[in-house]
């Protein structure tokens, strides 16, 4: 299953990375994301690992993923590993007057036991409202910090 999402945030990329590159603060604009643990020492950059317990309806489950990507200002990329797996990326580039435009993709795989690829294709549109949310709530949160 894969979902991109976008949206166009009033400050500048730089500015918006402020607001994502601390991936503790994460549960303040995921709604989906209850808790955030760190299982490495290392808590930014490739190679930080962390435990997110993750809610959507009834359906909980602790998301264990590792930063594949940091490019400050540019992109955050994550591998998921655990019941869900696959991987996602931020991505931050400026439009012509230099705001954000910042791009929310994922590429998930769901277990059998959550019904594979059916779950998947009832799980599109779940996810893609509640991360269309998340935006909305990084949004207000960036240009707030900026």
């Amino acid at each position: 299953m894969r979902i991109h999402l976008c949206t166009v945030i009033n400050c500048t990329p730089e500015e918006t990375w402020a607001a994502v590159e601390d991936i503790s603060t994460h549960i303040e604009w995921m709604a989906d994301a209850e808790s955030i643990t760190f299982t490495s020492d290392q808590t930014s950059g490739v190679g930080a690992q962390f435990e997110c317990l993750t809610k959507v309806g009834p359906l909980k489950t602790v998301d264990v993923m590792t930063v594949t990507a940091w490019e400050p200002g540019k992109r955050m990329g994550i591998e998921h590993r655990g019941m869900v797996t696959g991987g996602g990326d931020f991505m931050l580039s400026a439009d012509e007057r230099g705001r954000t435009i910042f791009c929310w993709e994922e590429t998930l795989h769901f277990p059998w036991w959550m019904a594979g690829v059916i779950g998947e294709f009832f799980g599109r549109p779940v996810l893609k409202y509640v991360w269309r949310a998340n935006l909305r709530r990084l949004k207000a949160r960036a240009e707030r910090l900026a």
